[in-house]
């Protein structure tokens, strides 16, 4: 902001000896510089006191932009002031969470991308319906599905008796997503602040932007892509489900009936297929759950992309990665093979992500209930 105002004020504060002459101004003769070597005639040079009052206002303008930052765009340091143990608030209660069950820091992650992809990430997947909202949590992607608003619920109840009104439910469950991951062994990143809650949910948004387990690849590249999400970012989030489990409901039809003709999929290895069809019949055992990389269940590492490679994918929009697209094959080879490449896009997109349509200046609220408007009688 002073550098702005520097340019803007530049041609007003120059002495008029350096000032470039109107075209109806004479310049000063030599005389009259010489009249007055060492001082400016401040009657010929108005400009002198936009000169002063710049160089007064300066300490005014600092002391203004850090005390109020701007509040419309997402930062790091955005509660550094007003809720400065926030982190560890969250990082606490995501590790006694994870701690009582290590699924949950999957089931976390997976509530804050499918938050993003409906709305952006604006907490309305934890609005509980009634007073006019309808639940995303019916939706066919979460109904019986997801899970973990208990933990925000306390972790929001945490935050509110240390920083009432300040902190919004998105926040919260972004720091969340970010704090399982490292806590599961995943990668660390600065998580930009500054959130605001919405004012209503979207059920057929839920439906409808969330990709299915059983995608095509060009469904989910045009879903991500609806979401300023990219190929990388396709392949390097859809690592997260190296941690966390899936329904027998979700993969069932690679088992017995892939596309339609009684056949099973055929680029699933057969040997892990008979190992998944003993827990998940053709018909009952919805609900039975299994390992997304049944190598290193509760680590977050590369094996997804390895088990992906010999065909160990658990569902479909996982095996295709590597199976339909070129450039999509690659990225799960180089993800394969190097771990650390892995960690660091899938940072780079988590905060990509993150960025989706954020609710941001005066826009929505930070609710006080992140299950409800503040304004709701139910």
């Amino acid at each position: 902001m002073v550098l702005l105002l520097i340019i803007i004020y530049t041609p007003l504060w120059l002495p008029p000896s350096f000032a470039p002459p109107k075209e109806t101004e004479v310049p000063f003769t030599r005389t009259e510089v010489s009249q007055t070597p060492k001082k400016l005639n401040m009657e010929r040079s108005p400009s002198f006191f936009f000169f002063f009052f710049f160089l007064c206002s300066v300490p005014c303008l600092l002391t203004f932009c850090s005390a109020h930052p701007v509040e419309n765009y997402l930062y790091p340091q955005f509660y550094e002031k007003s809720c400065p143990h926030l982190q560890e608030i969250v990082k606490a209660a995501v590790a006694r969470a994870v701690a009582r069950e290590t699924r949950m820091a999957a089931s976390l992650l997976r509530l804050h991308f499918h938050d993003c992809f409906v709305k952006g990430c604006d907490a309305s997947i934890l609005l509980d319906g009634g007073d006019g909202i309808i639940t995303e949590k019916i939706s066919n992607p979460n109904r019986n599905s997801a899970r973990g608003f208990e933990v925000i619920d306390e972790i929001k109840a945490e935050v509110e008796k240390a920083c009432p009104e300040v902190v919004s439910c998105a926040d919260i469950l972004t720091l969340a997503a970010r704090d399982s991951t490292v806590i599961s062994g995943g990668p660390y990143w600065e998580v930009p602040l500054g959130r605001r809650d919405s004012l209503g949910a979207s059920l057929s948004g839920s439906n409808y932007n969330i990709p299915a387990p059983n995608s095509t690849i060009q469904t989910l590249i045009t879903k991500f892509k609806l979401k300023g999400l990219d190929l990388v970012d396709l392949v390097s989030l859809s690592g997260s489900h190296t941690i966390g489990f899936s329904r027998c409901t979700s993969f069932r039809q690679r088992l017995y009936n892939q596309s339609g003709n009684g056949e099973p999929d055929y680029t699933l290895d057969q040997g892990y297929a008979a190992h998944l069809r003993s827990g998940c019949p053709k018909s009952g055992g919805d609900n039975n759950l299994f390992p997304l990389d049944f190598v290193t269940v509760a680590k977050f590492d590369n094996f997804y992309f390895k088990n992906i490679i010999e065909k160990k994918g658990l569902l479909s929009s996982d095996e295709i990665l590597f199976t339909q697209n070129k450039e999509t094959m690659g990225l799960v080879e180089l993800y394969a093979e190097n771990n650390e490449k892995f960690f660091e896009q899938f940072a780079k997109s988590m905060i990509k992500m993150g960025n989706i349509t954020p609710l941001t200046g005066s826009l929505g609220e930070i609710r006080k209930n992140c299950r409800r408007l503040n304004h709701a009688h139910y």
